[in-house]
């Protein structure tokens, strides 16, 4: 292994034309090496634009499935295959296809964290940018959404809609936070905004001043006047925000069990520098998508991209 990491990697990445890209919850320094750094809806438009021979992306399996479809000719490799999501796990594609079966006529929003299978299965995609937006696109029409039940509830109550049919999954890192714990942090610190993501459990974001997606967060702790910030979601945000705002106090909310690291998540996690060098020396591991899949897959996402 190279002993200045970093510029091992820059060279790599000349030398392959590659593009990097790293979601939110990465590591700091995986963060600082990217290209481009973003949430769900962000980097899908920006592997949709990219102009490279090589994707790297330092995130979870599904955005790089996500990358693979929009690119099928390109090597999109990531610095961990383990690098899964609750939410995508949790909605396996039999299963998935037996529950869209049970609702004929229904129309099916998947949420981008979801496998590419789901995908394929799904009229539209969307993110936690855009859930609303995209389930108003539906107006009138029977409607499933999958797969986070959480996100699904916000995203109802918002759009009017009463009649959602929603899978049950969660995230593990969101359904995590404690409201109990949270409310006794807003006791210590009164002054605080509370911002939380929609993925979070209900009696969570009762306690929020605002709810939103992950970019929403870290744009409103950047721009509002008030010192400090308690924050319902994966604590890699904060380095996007204190770069942007380095007087800002950042608290994360607390989870239910605060002797460990709960709200870390631990499929981000897996992804290193040390990982991501080797991706891009090597050229492996790489994300493949079945051409099939992929090409049912591409055109719900296609849309959701054109309409956001």
């Amino acid at each position: 292994m190279p002993e200045d990491l970093e510029e091992a990697i820059l060279e790599l990445k000349r030398e392959r034309n590659a593009i990097i890209l790293a979601h939110y919850y990465q590591e700091d320094e995986l963060q600082d090496l990217a290209d481009v750094v973003g949430d769900s809806l962000k980097l899908a438009q920006a592997a949709q634009e990219a102009d490279c021979e090589v994707i790297a992306f330092c995130g979870v399996h599904f955005m790089a499935e996500t990358a693979k479809i929009l690119n099928p000719d390109k090597p999109v490799v990531i610095p961990d295959l383990e690098a899964g999501c609750s939410l995508a796990d949790g909605c396996p594609a039999d299963e998935f296809r037996v529950f869209v079966d049970r609702h004929p006529g229904a129309r099916v929003l998947s949420y981008i964290n979801c496998s590419a299978e789901v995908k394929a299965m799904s009229d539209l995609i969307c993110t936690s940018s855009n859930a609303v937006k995209m389930v108003e696109h539906f107006k009138g029409e029977p409607l499933i959404f999958a797969p986070d039940r959480h996100l699904a509830r916000f995203v109802a109550k918002e759009a009017g809609r009463d009649d959602l049919i929603v899978w049950q999954g969660a995230c593990i890192v969101h359904e995590l936070f404690s409201a109990k714990g949270l409310a006794k942090l807003k006791v210590q610190h009164p002054e605080a905004e509370v911002l939380a993501h929609p993925e979070c459990d209900q009696a969570v974001l009762d306690q929020a001043d605002f709810i939103a997606s992950t970019t929403g967060i870290i744009k409103r702790a950047v721009e509002t006047p008030d010192t400090l910030s308690i924050i319902a979601t994966e604590e890699g945000v904060f380095h996007s925000i204190l770069q942007q705002a380095p007087g800002k106090q950042l608290v994360q909310a607390p989870g239910l069990d605060e002797s460990c690291s709960c709200n870390h998540c631990p499929f981000m996690r897996l992804n290193t520098v040390e990982k991501l060098y080797l991706a891009l020396r090597d050229l492996e591991p790489q994300v493949f998508v079945p051409e099939a899949v992929r090409a049912k897959a591409l055109r719900p996402i296609e849309k959701m991209l054109e309409l956001s």
